[in-house]
């Protein structure tokens, strides 16, 4: 796989661990460095894990849609992506009812909540036939990276930028669904 593309699905992954983390760190004024490194720690095992799960479950699956399988990834990160985009629109809602969200049930929730695409985007890549393992640490490790800066810029950036990122992430999913099945069908 082009590096460029499994980094634009790396990024495009994390920017809802970005989002987050912005928006707590905004509305917290600032974390702590155990704060930051709980969500980046968070976030980044869960961004790993859910592409790695997707991704033997899509293994099983294959055969039964190797015909269609350019199809079947340009759908889902399609849908993953607009999903995304659609999300980046609607309002905030109150998510960080305790006093620390990144301590307990909060942070496991959290981290479940900005890992669910990860999950389709594994599904994806066994369609696709790739290595599993690369991606997924490149997608943790960026997830964690994100995560880190986030927490540094979030006090200065507000809201509306979390918002943005995640429209941002959005459609790099869905140009580089439409990259895969142009692709392919440029091939055949």
């Amino acid at each position: 796989m082009n590096i460029l593309i499994l980094a634009g699905i790396a990024l495009a992954l994390a920017v809802d661990a970005f989002a987050v983390t912005v928006g707590l760190a905004f509305s917290l004024s600032g974390l702590s460095r155990q704060q930051v490194f709980r969500l980046a720690f968070h976030f980044g095992l869960f961004q790993f894990m859910m592409p790695v799960i997707g991704w033997f479950i899509g293994e099983n699956l294959i055969k039964l849609i190797s015909r269609y399988d350019h199809w079947v990834a340009f759908g889902l990160l399609l849908l993953v992506g607009l999903r995304m985009v659609w999300q980046s629109f609607r309002g905030e809602e109150d998510r960080f009812q305790n006093s620390d969200p990144t301590r307990g049930w909060s942070v496991l929730v959290l981290a479940l909540a900005t890992s669910q695409d990860a999950l389709a985007a594994g599904f994806g890549l066994a369609v696709l036939g790739i290595n599993i393992w690369i991606s997924a640490l490149v997608i943790g490790l960026t997830a964690f990276s994100l995560t880190w800066v986030a927490s540094r810029v979030g006090p200065l950036m507000g809201r509306v930028f979390g918002r943005r990122a995640e429209l941002v992430g959005g459609l790099v999913l869905v140009l580089i669904g439409f990259k895969i099945l142009f692709d392919h069908l440029r091939k055949g």
